[in-house]
C-alpha cells in the first residue's frame, strides 16, 4: 500500500499538511460518478455537495475526517493555510461520514485564484471524542482560516493519518459552470 503515498509527496501534501505515513485504511471518495484519485481535477460545481466517502475498517473503530485547502487564498501566497472545509469525528469503520459527528460543516471548494489542492485526511481515533470537546481557534471557527491538521491531530492524540487523498480545483468560468 505504500505506493499510495507517492502522489501525496509529489503533490506536497506530505510536508505541507501531514508527515510521511503508511496508509492502513481504505478511503473511497467520490463526487457523484467522479472517483477522487490523488491530483485529479474536480470542478467546484461538481463539489457543491459533500463527497460520498466510504471508510474501511471495523465497525468498532472510530475515525476523524479532516478536509482542508492548504493553498488559501492563493497557491503562490497561502497566507490563510490551511482553510478548514470539513471536520467529522466518531465515524464508525466500514461506514461513511454521515454516521459520525460533524464538528465543522462541509464547505464547497471556492478557489478564488489559481489551482488549489483540497486534502482529505483520515485518522483512526484511540477513543470516542465528544464533538463538543473539540476546540478550534476563534479565527478558524469564524473564518475557517489557519487550521493546522498536524496540530489538531497532536492536540486530540490522533497519531499519524491512516489514509489521505487530494484533488485539485480551480475557479470555473461563469459560462462553463455545471448546474
Amino acid at each position: 500500500m505504500s505506493s499510495n503515498v507517492d502522489p501525496l509527496v509529489v503533490g506536497r501534501v506530505i510536508g505541507e499538511v501531514v508527515d510521511l505515513f503508511v496508509p492502513t485504511t481504505e478511503m473511497d471518495v467520490n463526487f457523484g460518478a467522479k472517483h477522487v484519485n490523488n491530483g485529479c481535477d474536480i470542478k467546484p460545481s461538481m463539489a457543491a455537495d459533500p463527497p460520498s466517502i466510504h471508510i474501511g475498517g471495523r465497525p468498532s473503530h472510530l475515525f476523524t475526517l479532516v478536509m482542508t485547502d492548504p493553498d488559501a487564498p492563493s497557491p503562490s501566497e497561502p497566507s490563510l493555510r490551511e482553510c478548514l472545509h470539513w471536520l467529522v469525528v466518531n465515524i464508525p469503520g466500514d461506514t461513511d461520514p454521515t454516521q459520525g459527528e460533524e464538528v465543522m460543516p462541509y464547505m464547497r471548494p471556492k478557489p478564488p485564484l489559481g489551482i488549489h489542492r483540497y486534502v482529505l485526511v483520515l485518522f483512526q481515533q484511540k477513543v470516542r471524542v465528544p464533538a463538543a470537546s473539540i476546540e478550534l481557534s476563534p479565527e478558524t471557527v469564524e473564518t475557517r482560516a489557519h487550521f493546522n491538521t498536524r496540530d489538531f491531530a497532536d492536540r486530540h492524540d490522533l497519531g499519524m493519518p491512516v489514509a489521505a487523498v487530494y484533488f485539485n480545483s480551480q475557479k470555473e468560468p461563469m459560462n462553463r459552470r455545471r448546474h
